[in-house]
This record gives structure tokens, C-alpha cells and sequence, in this order.
């Protein structure tokens, strides 16, 4: 069982992500994943998000520039949320 498994999503299918910068702890955003975004961030090591305005999935980079690397994952104890440790390139 893969951690978008263990992860308890809302009633619309999201969970909410915080996503922080490993080195210096800043806090860079608030998105929501689905459980395919959740999965192609574990299996590529690169922020997926699903987007509620646009209603898809959106890899946080293609359009900005702003690639985000993933350092470490965590979720918390009602595994309702997660937290990515990030290394942002661009």
C-alpha cells in the first residue's frame, strides 16, 4: 500500500498539501492533490497538485518556471493533510 492509499481525501477527492522549502522552512503554498497527483509526486519526485479552478491535474513548473523537487513527504496523524519538503528550481 502506497502512501495515496494511506491518505483520507475529502468529500470532492483532495487533499490539502503545504508545501515548504527544505532549507529554510518557509512556508511557499497551499494546494490541493488528488489521489493521482498524490501518486506521480511519490513516483516522479516532483510536485503534482490538482487544480479546483481549472479542474485538472497541474504540475506545479510547467507553466511558471517554478519546479518543485521533492526532499520529504509527511502527512499528519488523521492522514487528512500533507506536508512537502521541497527543493524549488526557477
Amino acid at each position: 500500500m502506497g502512501l495515496a492509499d494511506i491518505i483520507k481525501y475529502d468529500e470532492n477527492g483532495l487533499v490539502p498539501v503545504i508545501t515548504q522549502d527544505w532549507q529554510t522552512g518557509q512556508v511557499l503554498m497551499l494546494a490541493y492533490a488528488n489521489k493521482e497527483a498524490v501518486e506521480k509526486t511519490v513516483s516522479e519526485r516532483t510536485c503534482y497538485y490538482y487544480s479546483r479552478s481549472r479542474q485538472e491535474l497541474w504540475h506545479k513548473g510547467d507553466t511558471s518556471g517554478h519546479f518543485q523537487f521533492v526532499k520529504e513527504i509527511f502527512y499528519d496523524c488523521d492522514c487528512d493533510a500533507l506536508l512537502i519538503k521541497i527543493e524549488q528550481i526557477g
